[in-house]
């Protein structure tokens, strides 16, 4: 197992490498010159002189070749400097810390409403097969997954406004601050997330428990007169949970990324909202390190996914391949 750990974080060095290729080089592919926006948003470089603005390259370091551009970012990224924010003129760092923590906690929340419904709805439906409950559970999971998330955020509030006359918080609220009313805001946003990747986990999960229940071992269970609660959760379950974990790595890496419009809906300050907003203002220092943060959480996923299936399945034996 221990070679196999290595194995995979060179992969995952390797990976992130190209990751930093791709954002950096495709940043400046992008039309629009990064100062020109930033001064035509400021009214106090307005009027700035040639002379001015060639200082002001010269400050961001965008004067220097394409090349040198790249590798200072990457020395400075060993060193811990993720550079300054062109926008805000203040280090990124101090800019992206504050929103990692909500789109981390939105992410974690959805992603727990996604498994405790997806997981034993799937595993019911595959042990009704064909019963009238199992036809509703999968209306219910294509329902899910016809209706996008965001919709389905702003359906909840209007459907919350209107017969109860409540709205949450139209500002980020912190924990700190009101610890009930920073749940309620974030808990909207999970459920509405999360009943889309439960609609993908339940599909997921009823499909790999009905090739497991079809096994050989699964009649023998059943013919020796095994309970129904131990021959569904403790041998069919534990022997069609691979599949459904993988899915549940990937559905945390893409929330991670992908929460751009139901942030955006609920006025939330995250990761995935910010980094459309900094690449309209062509913020090199902010996108280039938030979608590094992106890429190295879509890695972790990735290699927890498999260690688990080493501790999942005792047959798994990595450090030996």
């Amino acid at each position: 197992m221990t070679a196999y750990i290595v194995r995979r974080l060179i992969l995952a060095l390797f990976v992130l490498v190209m990751v930093t290729l791709v954002v950096f080089f495709a940043m400046r592919l992008l039309p629009g010159d990064p100062l020109v926006i930033y001064i035509g948003q400021s009214q106090q470089l307005a009027s700035l002189s040639d002379e001015g603005l060639a200082q002001l390259r010269h400050e961001f370091g965008l004067d220097k070749p394409v090349l040198v551009q790249y590798g200072r970012w990457l020395g400075e990224i060993v060193r811990g400097d993720l550079g300054k924010s062109y926008r805000y003129d203040i280090p990124a760092w101090q800019v992206i810390k504050p929103r990692i923590p909500v789109t981390v906690e939105l992410a974690a929340l959805a992603l727990l409403v996604s498994v405790l419904l997806g997981v034993p709805t799937g595993v019911v439906s595959a042990a009704r097969q064909g019963s009238a409950l199992d036809y509703a559970l999968r209306v219910v999971s294509l329902a899910g997954l016809s209706m996008p998330s965001f919709w389905l955020g702003m359906l909840i509030i209007l459907l919350l406004v209107f017969w109860a006359g409540w709205i949450p918080a139209l500002t980020y609220v912190s924990p700190f601050e009101d610890l009930r009313a920073h749940l309620l805001q974030f808990l909207l946003p999970a459920l509405a997330v999360g009943y889309r990747s439960s609609a993908l986990i339940m599909r997921i999960t009823r499909s790999s428990m009905l090739e497991v229940l079809r096994e050989d071992y699964i009649r023998t269970a059943w013919a020796k007169g095994q309970r129904e609660r131990i021959v569904v959760f403790r041998h069919a379950l534990q022997n069609a949970i691979l599949p459904v974990v993988t899915v549940i790595g990937i559905e945390f890496a893409f929330m991670i990324g992908g929460l751009v419009v139901t942030e955006t809906v609920f006025n939330l300050p995250g990761v995935a909202r910010y980094l459309v907003e900094a690449i309209l203002w062509r913020d090199y220092p902010v996108v280039q390190n938030l979608v590094m943060f992106i890429a190295v959480v879509v890695v972790l996923a990735n290699l927890t996914v498999d260690l688990l299936y080493g501790w999942l399945d005792p047959r798994i034996r990595y450090g030996t391949r």
